[in-house]
């Protein structure tokens, strides 16, 4: 391989694009998104794992909040990394393939322009993580079975842990590792070396301490991603349901098929004559072709299948890591380096299909107060609301407000925000909370936080305390202003003594 490097246009412009998906919604958004508030309130605890997920994404964040100085925008660079991370694995992997730098980076221009690469990313959360996380796996994947040395085997043993400890989505990928390592036979002879052995080694050693955690909370995480797939209510559903994952995944590739649209425009219909002569200029040998067809299709595939054989229906955004090789597998498989590809048109279409995606983010955090009549999570008075109980609990109680409780989304942000950062009882429930002590709980007090006009405590915390009454409401101005309504929010304060110490028996997420 003859040493290139990425041309310098496209490399200016995968860097503006990370830089600026960190940069809007640190300038713009007032309020973090969901699972980024969800993420922070998590990671305050650094607990083994957590309601919803395994422990890294909370972790990440968590060391983002002390970074910053105790600021949220942490969230924000954190995706942008992830995207930095996985453009450059994905580089590295296209030039050990046999690709040219030239036709590597339009691989990676390609794969900015997926849906997954584009909106969602400010929200980083377990999704987004597994983006670099997919990317590594796959280069070292390669590496490991190319040369067979220790360390790449070691290394993606670690990779592996940290992707299970992200979401455990990865065992796909796994499963797809494992699967090609049994079916071709040049890569089946390092079934009988040390190396996968190391990488399950590495991998068990790092996960204990979860895998513990699992066990001691009876499968908490496990059980919520079971309840994420929603089951079949009739025969039509083993049909439809995955015909609409298929059909969503497709659709997240709008912004490439537009791209190579563009940029073959009327000699289109040329292609297929083309491409055989193109396919050894490139350079990639049948194995590698076929490493990049394996590792970008079999994910997808199986989830159909698995969706078609159990009838469940999938979200949508679970398809986000299954992507990182579609930009390569059309640099490989299509002339984009040879007379028929316009790369100034394509070149200028990647640029403006991302222009529209920043477009839309910045839109949606300025303008769309104007307009909006619903509230939002970007503009969601959060570090107010914080502020302003933190303030009512210590007029009260003279003494740091400690625990809150009360739905995810009023409490966590709580927490995220507020300067003394109570730990979040969600839903005054140890199951859903197992990091919570309740002798703690009841030596520090609480306070119990709903929103609405309703000034009854909701049926969870009513069951709990139905002598308690409302001691205080108010109404919070959106801060992007406009037409969304002001939020009102509830609370009534638990002095130290009176904390109902009951635990709700059986399991959490049947």
């Amino acid at each position: 391989m003859t040493h290139q490097t990425l041309p310098r246009a496209h490399l200016i412009y995968l860097g503006v694009a990370c830089l600026l998906w960190a940069l809007i919604p640190t300038l713009f958004f007032p309020n973090a998104p969901l699972d980024v508030i969800e993420g922070f309130a998590w990671g305050r605890e650094l607990a083994l794992g957590y309601t919803k997920h395994p422990p890294m994404q909370a972790w990440l964040l968590e060391a983002s909040y002390w970074l910053t100085g105790g600021h949220t925008f942490g969230g924000y660079w954190l995706s942008a990394m992830c995207l930095a991370i996985s453009y450059g694995c994905l580089y590295a992997l296209g030039r050990r393939l046999g690709l040219s730098a030239a036709r590597t980076g339009w691989g990676l221009l390609l794969t900015s322009v997926i849906f997954y690469f584009t909106l969602p990313v400010p929200e980083f959360n377990p999704n987004i993580l597994q983006l670099p996380v997919w990317s590594a796996m796959i280069l070292v994947t390669h590496r490991a079975l190319d040369h067979g040395k220790l360390r790449d085997w070691a290394l993606l043993g670690a990779l592996a842990a940290i992707g299970l400890l992200t979401k455990y989505f990865v065992i796909l990928l796994i499963g797809c590792i494992g699967l090609y390592a049994l079916v071709f036979a040049d890569a089946r002879r390092h079934v009988l070396t040390p190396g996968p052995y190391i990488a399950f080694a590495v991998a068990l050693l790092l996960l204990s301490p979860h895998l513990w955690w699992i066990y001691d909370t009876e499968a908490m995480t496990i059980r919520f991603a079971g309840s994420r797939s929603h089951g079949p209510t009739s025969w039509v559903d083993y049909l439809l349901n995955p015909l609409h994952f298929l059909s969503a995944q497709v659709g997240v590739h709008t912004g490439v098929f537009l791209v190579l649209v563009i940029g073959f425009g009327k000699k289109l219909a040329s292609i297929k004559k083309a491409t055989v002569a193109t396919q050894d200029a490139a350079n990639v040998s049948l194995t590698n072709r076929r490493f990049l067809l394996w590792f970008g299709f079999l994910p997808l595939t199986v989830s159909v299948l698995c969706s078609a054989f159990s009838g469940n229906e999938f979200e949508h955004m679970w398809g986000t890591p299954m992507f990182v090789l579609s930009g390569l597998l059309a640099s490989t498989f299509l002339p984009l380096s040879g007379p028929l590809y316009s790369r100034k048109r394509a070149f200028a279409a990647v640029v403006v299909i991302q222009g529209v995606f920043l477009g839309i983010t910045l839109g949606q955090a300025v303008l769309e107060p104007l307009w909006k009549t619903k509230h939002t999570r970007i503009h969601y008075p959060g570090q107010q609301i914080a502020t302003y109980l933190e303030t009512e609990w210590r007029t009260q109680m003279q003494t740091p407000l400690s625990y809150v409780a009360g739905d995810m989304w009023a409490t966590a942000n709580i927490t995220a925000y507020a300067d003394s950062r109570p730990h979040m009882f969600y839903l005054h429930d140890t199951l859903l909370s197992p990091w919570i002590d309740l002798a703690d709980v009841q030596q520090k007090g609480l306070m119990l936080v709903w929103r609405g006009d309703n000034p009854q405590l909701p049926n969870n915390l009513a069951d709990l305390y139905p002598t308690l009454q409302q001691q205080g409401h108010h109404s919070f101005a959106s801060p992007g202003g406009g037409k969304i309504p002001p939020v009102t929010v509830n609370w009534a304060i638990v002095p130290p003594g009176d904390v109902n110490m009951r635990k709700r028996e059986g399991m959490p997420f049947r």
